[in-house]
């Protein structure tokens, strides 16, 4: 068997302003323009030069792993990232740096984001969904963070999520109300109907178009609330309580399961942690990376295998690996994303004490 490799075709241009990247590109034409050498596999790489925009691009600017020193790091630590390796753990286990795994799952978050949008189930829903907002935090305990997912309650499918910043309240000290008081004067007060706001942008993500549902959540008193802002779709809303045993008799069981697996799964959600998310545009975009893991690389019931929850909801036809996730480099300009959800993408999701946080700003790498 031959081990060469079969010339690399493009199939569009890369360049989001050009008018052949995300519309007809029957007519589109390119010319090879010579190649490169670099040290990680392929070591030849070959160049190419749009007919219309004349923007140069290579075969490499369509691999997940564009712009990467080590590729082969991108499957290992998306592994860690849903095996509750912290990162500095990841680190010195490929004797990296820290920051080095941050960018890795940034670029991971964004990847698995874009994923589950192309290959979400398109049309109205065909099962009941569960409701429900995960608790952690972002720098300190001061700074509570809800993300609010949605879950098929008979596939398991994770059609989405967005998040709420909370303010700190149960039981505190004398001390901690003080410095819980300093830190609203100084850095603001999170808005008392985040949670209404944001579950009902997600379910109108979820189920854009009119159509009736089943919805299961618990008795949290915004959620009917955030029902009244989706006029398009007629829900029928049951409630159980979240004190009824979460057993799989249990209405909520998908997605008291998925809450589960998340703490399980993710070291910065564990309880007691020191490796908690320092933002929560981190922490989205870890959840991602384990959203796409959980909906198309692990499989809905680990003894009996059979089915992913993607599978069962016909999304796809057959289990993913990491490495055929990350197949290829995916478009933000070829598959569109919700306005809410680009603010994951574009790493905008603000930490109030870190107001000068990193963003996704490049241009050409976009």
């Amino acid at each position: 068997m031959s081990g060469t490799r079969a010339p690399f075709t493009p199939r569009f241009c890369p360049n989001p302003r050009c008018p052949f990247h995300s519309g007809d590109t029957a007519s589109w034409r390119w010319v090879r323009n010579g190649s490169f050498r670099r040290a990680a596999e392929p070591h030849r790489v070959q160049r190419f030069r749009c007919g219309h925009c004349r923007r140069n691009f290579s075969e490499q600017t369509f691999a997940a792993t564009y712009w990467l020193k080590r590729p082969e790091r991108l499957e290992q630590v998306f592994a860690d990232l849903v095996g509750c390796a912290a990162y500095r753990q990841a680190a010195r286990k490929y004797g990296i740096s820290p920051q080095t795994v941050a960018l890795h799952a940034a670029r991971l978050g964004r990847h698995c984001l874009l994923l589950h949008r192309l290959l979400c189930p398109a049309g109205p829903i065909a099962e009941p969904l569960v409701l429900d907002s995960f608790q952690s935090f972002e720098f300190s305990q001061y700074h509570p963070t809800l993300f609010h997912l949605v879950v098929g309650k008979h596939s398991h499918f994770i059609y989405g999520f967005t998040d709420s910043e909370l303010r700190r309240s149960g039981r505190m000290t004398a001390a901690q109300k003080r410095r819980r008081a300093e830190l609203e004067r100084s850095f603001g007060r999170p808005d008392p109907r985040s949670v209404e706001r944001e579950v009902a942008r997600l379910l109108a993500i979820v189920a854009p178009v009119p159509q009736r549902l089943t919805l299961h959540t618990d008795e949290h008193q915004d959620y009917p609330r955030a029902f009244l802002a989706l006029p398009h779709l007629e829900i029928e809303h049951r409630t159980t309580s979240s004190r009824a045993a979460r057993t799989s008799r249990n209405d909520l069981f998908a997605i008291n399961l998925v809450d589960l697996l998340i703490r399980h799964s993710g070291a910065n959600h564990k309880r007691e942690t020191i490796a908690f998310s320092k933002r929560r545009q981190g922490g989205a975009a870890r959840l991602w990376v384990f959203a796409a893991w959980r909906n198309f690389g692990k499989w809905f019931s680990e003894r009996r295998r059979g089915e992913t929850p993607a599978m069962r909801t016909g999304a796809c036809a057959r289990r993913l690996s990491v490495g055929q996730m990350l197949r290829e480099r995916l478009f933000p300009g070829r598959i569109g994303l919700p306005e809410r959800w680009e603010v994951y993408y574009r790493g905008l999701t603000p930490t109030r004490r870190i107001p000068s946080a990193r963003s996704h700003q490049l241009k050409y790498a976009f």
